[in-house]
């Protein structure tokens, strides 16, 4: 069994921020990532596969194909976004970049081509010291 780990990018905006928490308690958990004008990160999310090596190619994937739905399913929808107010998926849900990994966990996972290695996991980085991991077995 063979894993392959791939980076893909997009910037955004976000909000934390949950509407049932008075003003000051949003204040209190989230600070500057409070502010209501929201605050943006450069992502970088990791998508990991695994399965094993095609003996006719060589390879575990066919990068062209596991790009393109990435790419269409995650980069072109996430990017430049305002996730709080562009993104349906966030009308009810924190935008926590956890909470992001989760959704983007979600939106690959239901198209996963049969053909493709098996989806092991999402990583999402926000900043330098924050990553977060979410396993296709939860």
């Amino acid at each position: 069994m063979i894993q392959l780990t791939r980076a893909y990018f997009f910037s955004a905006s976000h909000r934390l921020h949950v509407p049932q928490f008075s003003d000051e308690k949003n204040q209190a958990l989230f600070g500057k990532c409070n502010n209501p004008h929201g605050h943006g990160h450069n992502y970088r999310v990791e998508i990991c596969v695994k399965g094993e090596i095609d003996p006719m190619s060589g390879r575990v994937v066919d990068l062209a194909a596991m790009d393109s739905l990435v790419n269409d399913r995650v980069v072109k929808y996430f990017d430049h976004k305002y996730i709080n107010q562009d993104m349906p998926e966030f009308k009810t849900l924190v935008a926590t970049t956890e909470v992001l990994g989760e959704v983007i966990h979600e939106r690959l996972s239901t198209v996963w081509p049969k053909d493709f290695p098996t989806l092991d996991k999402v990583g999402i980085q926000e900043t330098k010291r924050n990553r977060f991991t979410i396993p296709s077995s939860k």
